[in-house]
């Protein structure tokens, strides 16, 4: 899945839309993957390389450097594919795909910029495809104020549009959701100005 750059201006607009209420701050953030490489896949890969020249030399009769020469490209071709992000993520337990997903959630959330926003008022909405993983990620000084159940509503709508393959219209109902809910707690006030960029970050 993949959004178009009329859905980003979109989703843009929604942003600007929503922080036109309020002192808060909202950033997206799409993720392809949040599984980067680890050990497992090598580990399988090696394993895979390391049968292989026993297996040749019960069933053939190869000479030594064919069989060592095979049990490289073997190596190479096993490391690629365990490393192929849907294989990677498959390896993985759902508890281990979380988790993942949830450290770089957080890791975004530094990253643009939300911890030092002023008032303690961004807000994040992330999402990481391949692992299935939707979070909204509040600073302190929102927190302290909204119960997390609060934002759950922002979670199911952009899961439900998500679910039928329409990812901009998930983000834009999300937007809205946490834009009211920012504008009862952070209404805009005359100091209020704009310390994020209005966009939506593909990674």
């Amino acid at each position: 899945m993949s959004i178009s750059a009329e859905d980003r201006e979109r989703i843009s607009a929604a942003i600007r839309a929503a922080e036109a209420k309020t002192s808060g701050e909202i950033v997206c953030v799409l993720a392809q993957s949040s599984a980067t490489a680890t050990a497992l896949p090598v580990f399988l890969a090696a394993i895979g390389a390391l049968a292989l020249p026993w297996l040749l030399v019960s069933l053939t009769a190869m000479p030594v450097y064919r069989i060592l020469s095979l049990q490289i490209v073997a190596f190479v071709i096993l490391t690629g594919f365990f490393c192929w992000s849907p294989v990677r993520v498959a390896l993985m337990t759902r508890r281990m795909r979380r988790a993942v997903a949830h450290g770089v959630a957080m890791e975004q959330f530094r990253i643009r910029g939300l911890s030092g926003k002023s008032g303690r008022t961004g807000v994040l909405i992330f999402v990481s495809l391949a692992e299935r993983y939707t979070r909204i990620i509040v600073d302190d000084g929102i927190s302290a104020r909204v119960p997390k159940s609060q934002w759950q509503a922002a979670v199911d709508a952009l899961v439900a549009h998500m679910r039928d393959g329409r990812i901009a219209d998930g983000f834009v109902a999300a937007i809205d959701l946490c834009g009211n809910e920012l504008a009862k707690h952070c209404p805009r006030t005359e100091a209020s100005r704009d310390e994020l960029p209005d966009r939506i970050y593909l990674i």
